[in-house]
């Protein structure tokens, strides 16, 4: 960026640009949430300054109380907006107002596209809750000064959203920040101290910093009024919280307009106290997976704000989850080191993750339909818990939904207690089967006994699948076992008409086939598995599945070396062809298993090689490297 140089007109990166092009143009259906960003902001700054001032006390003023103050003024129809915070220096205004774009513009634009493009209430969420100002205002001047800063070290900085900015030193007697909006013509409504009102009652009402206002520039100008309940509402009886302050509280601090899905308000008592509110979304938030940006949870201490930060407060797989901590035991100065090594904070999550999951048990029981909307959008990162947090396992495995053999569509609404109530009472396991898509496996080859004889086989085709089964070994005392690995042990389903004497009569067949893969495949067997399909391809019982081998090494991953076993169907008229004939039997076999390969969703090392193969054996051509390739 251009060097800063006093009170000369400094432009603004590109992104920054183009995100205030977007703002001034573009977002006026939901505008009022300036003042929620901007309340934001004030309440983050005097938060810190409580927090830097236990250990500075020359940062905090005797008897001066944390405010937000809100100053309209009719007659120059302005806004002003301040608080007597943290403050910021020259350098911290550069950085974080001029430069914004580290903070998170360029995936504000990226998620502002689209469907999202007058979604508003994404501002907040990516650190870009400044520039709000400009949906309302012509101009922006900011006045800050650095708590701790003499009053010749204030900075102002002053933007028409358009033109850059200018930046400059002055002498500012507070410490803090004022934000003055020079209010557009179609923004006059906020001149209006009924409407400031009505949007902090919205959005900021349990902002625990008092947030008072006044009107300016008339005949007659009236005394301060605090416009929001400036109180911790987690520290409430919950009897006395209505449904409307639990929604309004959230709105503050997920910057979510919709409504939440699941509730915990838990209070503990005894050798460790703590109090959580938190919330489940009704969808999944834009950075769901993004596991480095987790700030779901606000730590306080003592209704001290200390910091936003969910790593260490709840596990990644419910990084989806908003709201507020408040511990009585922990110090004020805690920082993030000591929040890995602490054994309370260990405590205080390990608590909150166990009541978290009962409420969602509850949920799954009373109402079906909402849990299910609970899955759709946090399922997939919500099964991580299985391999995350063995302590839950057994909680998390009732949670958990899977599509089977027998749910409609791709919908992933059975759960294991439900799968294994209907089992018929000779199934000894639960049966699954891993791909990259639901079609994939619902169409594998390895499926057709199963689908003859009415078993229930489980359909995962979310990549996190092959770590749960790895992890989640039974459930009920019923082992979870793959379709597609080792042999087939159906007790009381074995195929009555495979006729063993026809499979003795394959033996010079299986080892020519053998021979003809060796570099492919392990073995070569007759098997019951298949009903309709020729061959299909299973992995030995302590190799890794075909399809996480292949997951590996899509994500650039070194997989084990293992080679898979071909089985094939003795019944089929392809294979009881094959035992008849001499010649072309090495391309049969390579096209056999390569069909096997795409059968399950599989890829080939060599298509142009099958091609030409299948080539040779559908034109009847002696030297198949002659035959002309045409698409089979």
């Amino acid at each position: 960026m251009t060097e800063e140089k006093e009170n000369k007109n400094i432009e603004f990166q590109a992104e920054v640009q183009q995100l205030l092009n977007l703002v001034i143009h573009s977002l006026y259906s939901e505008r009022e949430v300036f003042v929620r960003e901007l309340i934001s902001n004030a309440s983050d700054a005097c938060g810190r300054l409580q927090f830097e001032s236990l250990t500075n006390e020359k940062l905090r003023k005797d008897g001066e109380e944390p405010a937000i103050e809100i100053e309209v003024n009719k007659r120059q129809k302005t806004v002003t907006i301040r608080d007597n915070g943290i403050g910021m220096s020259k350098d911290e205004v550069v950085e974080n107002i001029g430069t914004i774009a580290r903070s998170g513009t360029r995936k504000f634009l990226d998620a502002l596209s689209g469907e999202q493009s007058s979604d508003t209430k994404l501002i907040g969420q990516f650190g870009v809750g400044f520039y709000s100002a400009f949906m309302v205002a012509d101009a922006v001047t900011m006045r800050t000064r650095k708590a701790g800063l003499s009053a010749k070290k204030g900075v102002v900085w002053q933007s028409d959203g358009i033109n850059g900015y200018t930046i400059s030193d002055e002498t500012i007697k507070e410490q803090g920040t004022e934000i003055i909006l020079t209010l557009r013509k179609e923004a006059k409504e906020f001149l209006e101290i009924d409407r400031i009102r009505e949007v902090v009652k919205k959005y900021s009402n349990h902002v625990t910093i008092p947030v008072r206002a006044r009107t300016t520039g008339t005949k007659e100008e009236k005394d301060w009024e605090t416009l929001n309940k400036a109180s911790a509402l987690w520290t409430r009886n919950r009897r006395e919280i209505s449904e409307e302050d639990y929604n309004s509280f959230y709105t503050s601090v997920a910057f979510d307009l919709d409504e939440p899905l699941l509730r915990l308000h838990t209070r503990v008592e005894g050798r460790l106290e703590y109090t959580a509110l938190l919330y489940v979304p009704s969808r999944a938030p834009f950075d769901m997976w993004d596991r480095d940006r987790r700030r779901g949870i606000k730590l306080f201490v003592r209704r001290v704000f200390v910091m936003d930060d969910a790593e260490h407060l709840m596990p990644a797989y419910l990084r989806f989850v908003k709201g507020v901590i408040d511990s009585d035991d922990l110090p004020l100065n805690v920082s993030r080191e000591f929040l890995q090594k602490n054994a309370q904070i260990e405590r205080i999550r390990s608590g909150t993750v166990r009541k978290l999951l009962n409420e969602l048990k509850k949920l799954a029981a009373k109402d079906t339909e909402k849990y299910q909307q609970f899955w759709n959008e946090f399922g997939k990162v919500f099964k991580e818990g299985v391999f995350e947090d063995a302590d839950n396992r057994k909680l998390l495995s009732d949670l958990l939904r899977f599509a089977t053999t027998k749910s409609d569509g791709a919908e992933q609404n059975v759960s294991l207690q439900t799968y294994v109530n209907r089992m018929p009472e000779d199934q000894k396991a639960i049966y699954y089967v891993t791909a990259e898509s639901h079609a994939a496996a619902q169409g594998t080859p390895q499926l057709e006994v199963f689908n003859k004889h009415g078993i229930e086989v489980l359909l995962l085709s979310d990549p996190v699948d092959e770590w749960v089964v790895m992890h989640l070994n039974e459930y009920e005392g019923k082992e979870l076992k793959s379709v597609a690995k080792g042999d087939l042990e159906l007790e009381g389903f074995e195929d009555a008409e495979l006729d063993s004497g026809k499979t003795t009569e394959l033996e010079p067949l299986l080892q020519k086939l053998k021979e003809a893969l060796n570099e492919k495949a392990t073995d070569v067997r007759t098997t019951s598995r298949l009903t309709d399909s020729p061959a299909c391809l299973v992995a030995n019982d302590h190799d890794l599945g075909r399809n996480l081998t292949r997951l590996l090494k899509a994500t650039g991953q070194t997989a084990p070396e293992s080679r898979p076993v071909l089985e094939i169907n003795p019944k089929h008229p392809i294979i009881l062809s094959l035992s008849e004939k001499e010649e072309k039997l090495d391309d049969w076999a390579h096209v056999l298993f390569d069909q096997a390969a795409l059968s399950e969703g599989g890829t080939l090392e060599n298509p142009a090689d099958y091609v030409r193969r299948v080539n040779a054996l559908l034109s009847g051509n002696k030297e198949s490297k002659e035959s002309v390739i045409v698409t089979p």
